[in-house]
């Protein structure tokens, strides 16, 4: 007889939730918009409005309507110390009122401001505003500052706030409290744990249509207690950074950002982030506990010596820095905690970096089956996630609203943020998963639907910050439809292998498929093939879309379409000068010269003036490791059509300047849906006699995209980097953090009627001179953040391609704390030609740096892989290397 034990039915459990499950392929993730500079929190208004707030001090406005994002107004903001813009709240009746409440660190005041606005439209009207809150906080040192601000039931407003606490220093990652005179700022009893502070706590408070507020019925201190504020209802809080609050039980949530002690110690836990719940108001420990109570011992910073632990039953802050009272209340546990390795309790949260968030509380509604809204089996549930690690989860909760267990998000949702997590999951991501790198915030709409703000790959601000819906599928859906032609272009009669490869159904119904060859612009196609792969050959030259239609066994159908050109060929573009990897320097022009051949137009040898015209070279820049600003795709796909030819940023050329065009189309209604219409259908008279070719092989998509580019440009405020001709000079950025610029040289060629034109492009990527040894070739040693380390005897770096006969000598920024070696230079292997050798001491320190150089033994012409040796026979922990700088002649 076979016993089942608990173990057994614990995993049978597990088992049976995650078959459970709603299938990954009916979330659908919708990207809303991208490039936000650090943004911080979202609110969906009423009416589908998606308000956000910026870091730096800006409110935005996604319309996802227009699809348009206005911003609504500047807050001046102290951004020192992680203040800045913290967060907002519209009000419950913002529908009527127009009220939001803002969260931000004034200039002129050192502490927060909680005040009151009223939008006017999509504008922020500054002279409404009404300090609701004010309170201090010390500008000493820095951090911890919170800042999120929710509504709940009953017209209650929540601020999430932070203990003002040094999260470094002698505290060695355990409890900051230190009492020395001049280590205030590196003690939390003045803040998380003084009832009479409003710092390291949850608010909670109740305004009133004056600009004041009521103390509600229910906070941990009653008003009129003495030593204590009436407004705090949770207390004990380090740095509760994402709080939110269920809209039906007023519970609420917060991910608490722990301290960073990796193990257990005489001083007491190791850090833990926490995902707490608040049923009713309570001190939740710090900074005395941490995770499940896990108790801080006292500490005399003075004398070093470790006293007896805290007790969560009756804590004691007799901290000098307390304004408080002495006695508090027993401290409250986290509902989840995990440290930086994998948590025995939460195993599901994995390892890794820390800062815990939690988001909101999903209530299913019926309607949603009409909406999108998520399916029922997450009713209840409260979403949270980790911004650094990055992890997203559910919370499952029962009726009493009680923590079950932990469940996975959707894999329609993938999450990382450094180049070996992302690594991993780009098979994921080529099935169709979206990625998310720090997930800052998250609500649900009215609609069900989930609206996220993902902030982007680092700490700061990052071209790829995104705002994403992510919805839910019902019934049956249509099938998903791959589809390719090659070659896209060519003279007739053109021969094109068409695809579908890769459609697939999700419910793996039979698929039948059926493709259509329509002129451009043309509603009528002609049927070609029924097969998932075919050829075809089309006889007359014009603008073509050949259009893949998959329907499932239910009837269900979906098409995707490519655009075919007959009659002309694409150009071909090369440059002359510079070469990929060749070296810039920070300011200084860089030299350019391109060719171009066309089939149809001739070459630019012969002619040179007609060919410049329609030759457009810009400039970006990335990071080091090839990551940088996001190009507008309206941009983008200007420079691939005919617009440069006649229309130049700030200046006229044929047709007006782009900036013209903002100016006067700027802040119309309905302007931009008129322009779309007469960019495809061609226009005469608008700006004068000559008239504007239609352009009908771009989609009302692409237009509409290209022309909020141009809408979007303002005097002053920069636009691309680009000139025009077959050479000429781009100047190269003059910040030296700067890694890589890039030259994109793009040739739009004349057409060959019927058929349009088409463009054909080449780029060349130059490099800083100073290369960072984390981005090289690393053979031996250990990345180490923004160096290299772990460094023995014949480990080496390799930096591919380098011009030689653009290098006279190299710098070395490195340092030792050990044995120190030498670094020899090699071409073309580790044991290739010695050009140079710098000699690293022991500089006193792993941290202190030193930057000797070297001139080469003598001068090398070629382009070749050069080598940076370690050398000190029998010897390791050798040196740290931050980067190499190629010096110019």
């Amino acid at each position: 007889m076979r016993t089942i034990t608990s173990s057994s039915l614990l995993l049978l459990s597990s088992l049976l939730v995650a078959s459970e499950a709603p299938p990954d392929y009916r979330f659908t993730v919708e990207t809303l918009l991208e490039g936000m500079p650090q943004p911080m929190e979202l609110e969906v208004a009423p009416d589908g409005r998606i308000f956000f707030n910026e870091y730096g001090g800006t409110l935005r406005i996604y319309d996802p309507k227009t699809k348009l994002t206005v911003e609504a107004g500047h807050i001046e903001v102290w951004n020192g110390q992680e203040n800045g813009f913290l967060g907002f709240a519209l009000d419950p009746d913002f529908a009527k009122n127009n009220w939001i409440f803002c969260l931000h660190s004034p200039k002129d005041f050192d502490g927060q401001h909680l005040t009151r606005f009223t939008m006017v439209g999509d504008k922020l009207d500054m002279s409404s505003a009404k300090l609701v809150l004010a309170f201090e906080e010390q500008r000493k040192d820095c951090c911890h500052h919170a800042g999120s601000v929710e509504f709940g039931p009953g017209g209650m407003l929540f601020i999430s706030t932070g203990d003002n606490t040094h999260p470094h220093g002698d505290s060695g990652g355990y409890a900051p409290i230190d009492e020395r005179a001049e280590r205030y700022p590196w003690d939390a009893q003045k803040s998380a744990a003084n009832t009479n502070a409003l710092t390291g706590k949850i608010l909670r408070i109740k305004p009133k249509p004056d600009g004041t507020y009521e103390i509600p019925a229910g906070n941990l201190f009653p008003p009129g207690t003495a030593k204590t504020r009436p407004e705090i209802y949770a207390m004990g809080c380090r740095n509760p950074w994402r709080m939110s609050v269920d809209q039906q039980t007023g519970i609420v949530y917060w991910g608490d950002v722990g301290p960073d002690a990796g193990d257990d110690g005489p001083r007491g836990s190791r850090g833990y982030d926490e995902i707490n719940q608040a049923k009713q108001a309570g001190n939740f420990g710090w900074p005395y506990f941490i995770g499940n109570n896990f108790a801080y011992a006292d500490y005399d910073y003075t004398t070093k010596q470790v006293g007896a632990l805290f007790d969560p039953q009756k804590p004691i802050n007799e901290g000098p820095n307390n304004t408080g009272l002495n006695t508090l209340p027993p401290a409250q546990p986290a509902m989840i905690w995990w440290p930086y390795r994998k948590p025995k309790e939460f195993p599901e949260m994995g390892e890794g970096g820390r800062t815990a968030c939690a988001g909101p509380v999903f209530h299913f509604r019926p309607e949603f089956e009409k909406t999108g809204g998520f399916p029922k089996e997450f009713d209840r549930c409260l979403l949270f996630w980790d911004w650094q690690r990055p992890t997203i989860r559910w919370a499952r909760m029962d009726s009493q609203q009680n923590f079950q267990r932990i469940e996975p998000f959707t894999g329609a949702v993938v999450t990382g943020n450094s180049a070996d997590q992302i690594e991993k999951l780009k098979p994921a991501i080529a099935d169709g998963a979206t990625l998310l790198q720090r997930p800052v915030d998250a609500v649900f709409g009215a609609d069900g639907a989930l609206y996220m703000l993902d902030y982007g790959e680092t700490w700061g601000a990052n071209h790829d910050a995104k705002l994403v819906k992510i919805s839910y599928l019902r019934g049956n859906l249509p099938p998903v439809v791959k589809v390719a032609a090659e070659p896209s272009s060519g003279r007739e009669p053109l021969t094109v292998k068409i695809s579908g490869a890769g459609s697939k159904d999700h419910e793996g119904d039979t698929l039948s498929y059926a493709w259509k060859l329509f002129p451009a612009g043309g509603t009528t196609g002609k049927a070609v093939a029924k097969t998932t792969d075919a050829t075809i050959t089309i006889a007359e030259p014009g603008n073509y879309r050949v259009e893949l239609t998959v329907t499932d066994a239910k009837g269900a159908s979906r098409s995707a379409s490519v655009p075919v050109l007959v009659g002309n060929s694409a150009p071909i573009v090369a440059f002359n000068a510079p070469q990929d990897g060749d070296f810039f320097t920070p300011g200084k022009p860089v030299a350019y010269a391109v060719t171009v051949n066309d089939q149809e137009d001739g070459r630019s040898a012969d002619k040179a003036g007609e060919f410049a015209a329609r030759t457009l070279v810009s400039s970006s820049t990335l990071s080091a490791d090839g990551k940088g600003p996001a190009v507008d795709p309206g941009f983008t796909l200007m420079k691939s059509s005919d617009c440069f030819n006649c229309h130049a940023v700030d200046f006229k050329i044929i047709g007006p300047s782009f900036l013209d065009i903002a100016n006067k189309y700027r802040g119309q209604p309905g302007a931009l849906d008129a322009s779309v219409g007469r960019v495809r259908a061609g226009s005469s008279k608008v700006w004068g006699e000559i008239p504007m070719l239609p352009h009908p092989q771009h989609s009302v998509d692409e237009v509409n995209i290209m022309l909020r580019w141009v809408f979007a440009l303002e005097k002053g405020k920069g636009g691309p980097a680009l000139t025009r001709g077959l050479s000429g000079e781009l100047t190269a950025p003059k910040d030296d953090k700067v890694g890589l610029f890039v030259l994109e040289a793009t040739y739009a060629d004349a057409g060959r009627a019927p058929a349009g034109s088409l463009s054909g492009k080449a780029s060349v990527t130059l490099r800083s001179r100073r290369l960072d040894a984390e981005h090289a070739d690393v053979q031996g040693p250990k990345r180490m953040g923004n160096v290299i380390g772990s460094i023995d005897h014949g480990h080496h770096v390799r930096f591919a391609g380098i011009n030689l006969a653009d290098v006279g000598g190299f710098t070395a920024r490195a340092g030792s704390g050990n044995v120190g070696g030498k670094v020899e230079f090699r071409v073309g292997s580790p044991t290739g030609d010695l050009i140079a050798t710098i000699e690293v001491p022991n500089t006193g320190g792993w941290d202190k740096y030193i930057e000797p150089s070297v001139k080469l033994d003598a001068a090398r012409s070629e382009r070749a892989d050069v080598y940076a040796v370690f050398v000190n026979p029998g010897k390791g922990g050798l040196m740290n290397l931050d980067w190499v700088r190629f010096e110019p002649k």
